[in-house]
C-alpha cells in the first residue's frame, strides 16, 4: 500500500490499517507522529489552554510576534514587523505586514487581531485570565485594543505596568494568536462567535491547514502553498493518538514513525545511542505539581497543607519516575531565572507530618481523592504519593480521567488533590508567580481558571500587592527583591500547589528528521522539517 499516493482524505484511514508489526519506511514527504492526544478536547483558541493545543495551534496560526528563543527577553517580527513603545510605557502600536492570508483566502486586517483578543474576553473561558490581569475587561477592550487602519494595531495599558509584560503574552499566550473573523463569524451559532465550530476546526493563517481530526484517533495537516513565511518542506503531518509506550518504540525501532512523544523512560533510555533514532530533551517552562482545593475544610488549614507537604518524597520522585519528564524544582518559578531562590529543600518527613496533621485536629488522618490523568508520570506520580500520604494516615484513592474530566474539575474549583501540569511556558519570574500564587477574585463566579491559584482557592491579598508590584516595577534590584519577598511568603503561607518538577520533554525522532527543533513552549512549528534520504 503506497499511502504516499493516496488522497488527503483516506490518508488517516490508511495508516490506521498499517499493522504495527509492518516494516517500512514513512513517505518522504510525511510525517508521521505518534502521541496521546487523549488531552486534546479542543483547539479554540479562546478555549485551548493545554501543551498538546498549543502544539496543533502553533501550525495553524500566527501571533503578531515572538519569542526568541535563544534570548526570552528579545521577540521578533511575525504578523508584526515592527512595533513601537510610546515614551511613557502605556501604548504599544504594531505595523502589520501586508498581504497575509488566511486559509479561507481572506486577507489578514489589525481588525481580525484587535477581534481575536475582544473573542476571547467576550467567550470569557480561563484563557480570558491573561487578559484580565492586565486590567482588560469587555468594556474597555475594544477601546483600548484597536485597529486604526488595515495594518495598524494600537494597543494601550489598562494600568500602569511594564509594557513589555504586555509584549511577551502577545508573543506566547494560545489566546494570542490571530483568527479569521469572517471565516468564523460565518460559523457562528446563537452568538458564540464561532466557539462550537472552533473546537474541532480552525481559521488561522499557519504554515499547515487542518484536514482531518478524529479525537483520540488521528489528526492531520496538510501544508498550506500560500503561507506568507514560504510553503513547509513536508506536505502533510498526520499525528496518530498512541499512548503505549511500547509501540511507540516499536514503531520507530521499524521505520513506521517518524517523531514520538510522551515515551517511557524506560523505552527512551533503551533507543538512546541508537544509530536509527535521534533522542532530543527539551527543558519546559511547565510545572509537575500536587495541588490541594482550599475549598475542602482540611485543606484550608495550614497545618494540613504543611504535612502533605512532607508526605511527598520529592527526590525519590526526581529519581525514580522523573527522569525523562522533568527535573526536580520546589519553586513556583523556574529552574534558571536570577530572581529564583534556591529550593527550600523539602523532603519526605513522616513523623513530623502526623504532628500536624495531629495538630490540626486530624490524629487518624482522613480520606480524601487524587485525581489525575492515567498515562505516566502522572499516574506514577499519584500512585507514590497515595503510599506516602497512607503513611502519615491519609488514605487517597486515585480517579483517573481524561484531561477534560481531570482539569475541567480543577478548573471547575471541584476537586480534592490533583496531580497535574500546568503553568507559564516561557520564562519570567513575574508570570511564574502570577500563574501559581495569583487570585485577585476567589469567587467562584470570577472565572479566573487560567490563574492555578484560583483553581486551589487560594487568595493571599499581601501576596497579590508583591506580585502586582513586581510587574510594574521598572528598576531592575527592586523588582528582584519583589520577586524574592514573593517566594518567602508564598513558603510561608504554604500555598496549595506544590511544585515537584519542572518539565523535560523528551521526543525521539527517525535519525533521517531534520530541522526539527522543539519549542519551549510546546509550541513547535514544522515548517522547517524535513526528511534527509
Amino acid at each position: 500500500m503506497n499511502i504516499a499516493r493516496l488522497p488527503v482524505g483516506l490518508l488517516a484511514a490508511a495508516l490506521a490499517l498499517v499493522p504495527v508489526a509492518a516494516s517500512a519506511k514513512t513517505p518522504v514527504d510525511q510525517l508521521i507522529v505518534g502521541m496521546s492526544l487523549v488531552s486534546l478536547f479542543s483547539i479554540d483558541p479562546a478555549n485551548a489552554p493545554g501543551l498538546d493545543a498549543s502544539g496543533v495551534n502553533a501550525n495553524l496560526y500566527d501571533t503578531l510576534i515572538k519569542r526568541d528563543q535563544g534570548n526570552p527577553e528579545k521577540h521578533l517580527p511575525q504578523l508584526a514587523e515592527r512595533w513601537d513603545i510610546s515614551e511613557d510605557g502605556k501604548q504599544v502600536t504594531f505595523h502589520l505586514r501586508q498581504g497575509v492570508k488566511f486559509h479561507s483566502g481572506n486577507l489578514l486586517t489589525a481588525q481580525d487581531v484587535a477581534w481575536s483578543l475582544y473573542r476571547v474576553m467576550k467567550l470569557n473561558y480561563g484563557l480570558s485570565t491573561t487578559w484580565k490581569a492586565y486590567g482588560y475587561t469587555l468594556d474597555n477592550i475594544q477601546t483600548l485594543i484597536r485597529a486604526t487602519d488595515a495594518q495598524t494595531l494600537v494597543v494601550e495599558l489598562p494600568r500602569a505596568m511594564d509594557p513589555l509584560l504586555l509584549i511577551d503574552s502577545l508573543a506566547t499566550s494560545p489566546s494570542a494568536v490571530v483568527i479569521d473573523r469572517q471565516t468564523a463569524l460565518a460559523h457562528e451559532k446563537n452568538g458564540d462567535l464561532g466557539a462550537s465550530w472552533l473546537v474541532t476546526n480552525e481559521a488561522g493563517s499557519g504554515p499547515f491547514v487542518l484536514s482531518k481530526w478524529n479525537a483520540n484517533d488521528v489528526l492531520l495537516l496538510t501544508r498550506f502553498d500560500g503561507y506568507w513565511g514560504g510553503a513547509a518542506q513536508l506536505k502533510r503531518v498526520v499525528v496518530r493518538n498512541m499512548t503505549e509506550s511500547q509501540s511507540l518504540r516499536l514503531m520507530l525501532e521499524r521505520g513506521d514513525l517518524d517523531l514520538a512523544y510522551g515515551m517511557a523512560a524506560p523505552d527512551i533510555h533503551a533507543l538512546d545511542g541508537e544509530p536509527k533514532v535521534k533522542v532530543q530533551s527539551l527543558p519546559r517552562g511547565t510545572m509537575y505539581y500536587v495541588a490541594m482545593s482550599m475549598k475542602q475544610p482540611q485543606f484550608a488549614k495550614p497545618q494540613v497543607r504543611e504535612a502533605v507537604r512532607d508526605l511527598i518524597d520529592y527526590q525519590g520522585l526526581d529519581q525514580r519516575v522523573m527522569p525523562y519528564y522533568g527535573t526536580l524544582n520546589q519553586q513556583p518559578m523556574q529552574l534558571g531565572l536570577a530572581a529564583r531562590l534556591p529550593d527550600p529543600g523539602y523532603r519526605l518527613d513522616v513523623p513530623r507530618a502526623k504532628k500536624l496533621l495531629a495538630d490540626a485536629g486530624y490524629p487518624d488522618g482522613f480520606t480524601t481523592t487524587i485525581r489525575t490523568l492515567s498515562e505516566p508520570p502522572y499516574i506514577d506520580i499519584a500512585a507514590r504519593l497515595q503510599a506516602t500520604l497512607a503513611e502519615g494516615g491519609i488514605k487517597a484513592n486515585i480517579v483517573t480521567g481524561t484531561g477534560n474530566q481531570v482539569y475541567g474539575a480543577m478548573r471547575a474549583r471541584n476537586f480534592d488533590i490533583i496531580v497535574a501540569r500546568g503553568a507559564e511556558r516561557y520564562p519570567h519570574p513575574y508570570f511564574s508567580l502570577r500563574t501559581f500564587a495569583y487570585n485577585p477574585d476567589n469567587s467562584d463566579n470570577a472565572g479566573l481558571a487560567n490563574f492555578q491559584g484560583w483553581r486551589a482557592s487560594f487568595f493571599s491579598p499581601p501576596l497579590n500587592s508583591l506580585i502586582d508590584q513586581a510587574g510594574a516595577e521598572r528598576d531592575a534590584a527592586k523588582r528582584l527583591e519583589l520577586y524574592h519577598q514573593a517566594q518567602t511568603l508564598y513558603d510561608q503561607q504554604v500555598g496549595p500547589i506544590l511544585m515537584i518538577s519542572q518539565m523535560t520533554d523528551t521526543v525521539v525522532s527517525a535519525a533521517d528528521v531534520k530541522g526539527f527543533a522543539g519549542d519551549d513552549a510546546e509550541a513547535t512549528r514544522y515548517l522547517g522539517v524535513y526528511k534527509q534520504r
